[in-house]
């Protein structure tokens, strides 16, 4: 199994809403923000070569919305999803499995682009099986009013118009290793409803993609947990107990969205759960 982090582009969000209740003067030490209260977030990718098989672990925000839309977000860099595909020698068609952790428009933008004419919609990934899971997809297709805005129709109905989409068989617990992925899948509802987290068995390790149970370092104490959340309180208990587990078990966490620490590890303290080691892209998949 070889593994890759595919940068789909850098944004920026609102600081007091990545936040929640926590005051800027705290959250500012771990996640600076600029003039207009924004902090710097990216959408880090995971590729997994595994035998015949390239799985793309969501998709980023994509490049069809319009001028006003990205407006919002404050896009910068160079970074694309294409572009990031091809620097590691590897082509949209060749990507057999694309699995989408969610479907908010930063996780999932990137699944669907315009056809040729710009007439209509179409999978970037032409060869691949799309995945999502029964209970998250009608949660995004039947979208409550708070998270309306962050499940664009254009992101997620032609997945199924294109007969690609297929869900994964959902466990009775909140965790399965038996399931059509090559992975672990934790599910977790304090985000939005059934967003799955990934656990990669790799080299002797456990790397597991965060998404949006941890979007950075900065989130890491309990509390800080972000406004975007639909049920606060109940990603407070899904945190400790996902951290608590992963300083017990040593897992790597891979971070989606923290523009400069991609994978960490974390430990037990005092305060709680904090971190132990920061780790580049080159030093995790190199040891």
């Amino acid at each position: 199994m070889n593994l890759y982090a595919v940068e789909a582009g850098n944004f920026k969000l609102d600081g007091g809403a990545m936040f929640g209740i926590v005051p800027k003067s705290l959250w500012s030490k771990t996640n600076p923000a600029d003039e207009n209260n924004m902090i710097e977030l990216a959408t880090r990718c995971l590729l997994i070569e595994n035998g015949n098989r390239l799985t793309l672990i969501d998709t980023g925000m994509g490049n069809k919305q319009n001028e006003k839309f990205f407006s919002y977000y404050y896009l910068w860099g160079d970074d694309s999803l294409e572009k990031s595909l091809k620097s590691l020698g590897f082509h949209p068609d060749d990507v057999t499995d694309v699995f989408m952790t969610h479907l908010h428009f930063d996780h999932c933008g990137g699944s669907i682009q315009w056809n040729k004419n710009k007439t209509g919609y179409e999978p970037a990934f032409k060869n691949a099986t799309y995945w999502s899971n029964k209970d998250h997809w009608k949660w995004a297709t039947q979208p409550n009013r708070r998270e309306r805005a962050s499940f664009l129709s254009e992101n997620i109905l032609p997945i199924q118009e294109s007969g690609q989409l297929k869900f994964i068989k959902q466990p009775e617990g909140d965790f399965s290793n038996a399931n059509e992925m090559d992975f672990g899948i934790l599910y977790v509802d304090g985000h939005t409803d059934k967003q799955m987290i990934p656990h990669i068995s790799y080299k002797g390790k456990t790397l597991v993609y965060a998404a949006d149970l941890l979007p950075t370092v900065g989130h890491l104490p309990l509390p800080y947990v972000m406004g975007y959340d639909t049920r606060p309180l109940l990603t407070l208990t899904e945190k400790e107990k996902f951290l608590d587990k992963a300083a017990t078990e040593g897992y790597y966490l891979f971070l989606e969205h923290d523009v400069y620490n991609p994978i960490i590890t974390v430990k037990h303290t005092e305060k709680g759960v904090r971190l132990n080691e920061k780790f580049t892209l080159n030093d995790f998949f190199n040891s």
